[in-house]
């Protein structure tokens, strides 16, 4: 019963702001109120409202949903678990993955491009192994030129 009375009074406290707002003439704003202060008395009148003051004061349904609860987070546990035995750390299986896939990276690319901390006689073994790694010069190498002269006189 108070649920009910609850419901009718902000229905009719937002059917009043809706009056304002129309006299304001923007009706769009209070046609957008209206239908939101419309929607408890809807909820008294279908039922609604009564189901959800019934569960909410029902022990019963507060152990139910306890039990929900402490189901759905032993299945995340078990999903956790699951996931640690079949293959170590995410960083282990990204990169088993991405040996499988060939999706290695030359050790000289981790490098920094200045220089300052690799070794001056590494350096150009390194420039040597991947430019014997790369293939030669193509087509699409040549648009690429075209692209750098582009910027190099733009100053970019």
């Amino acid at each position: 019963m108070l649920a009910e009375t609850i419901c009718s009074a902000v229905s009719a406290a937002g059917l009043g702001i809706a009056a304002i707002t129309a006299y304001r003439r923007r009706f769009l704003a209070a046609a957008r109120i209206a239908a939101y202060s419309l929607v408890p008395v809807g909820l008294v009148m279908t039922g609604a409202v009564d189901w959800a003051v019934s569960t909410a004061f029902s022990p019963t349904a507060w152990v139910g949903f306890g039990l929900l609860g402490g189901a759905w987070l032993l299945f995340i546990t078990t999903r956790a678990v699951e996931r640690r035995r079949a293959g170590g750390s995410r960083k282990e299986r990204k990169a088993a993955a991405a040996a499988a896939r060939g999706d290695t990276v030359e050790p000289a690319a981790s490098r920094p491009s200045l220089g300052g901390s690799a070794p001056a006689a590494e350096a150009p073994k390194a420039a040597e192994a991947s430019k014997a790694a790369r293939p030669k010069a193509s087509a699409a190498d040549d648009d690429f030129s075209d692209i750098e002269a582009i910027l190099k006189k733009h100053g970019i």
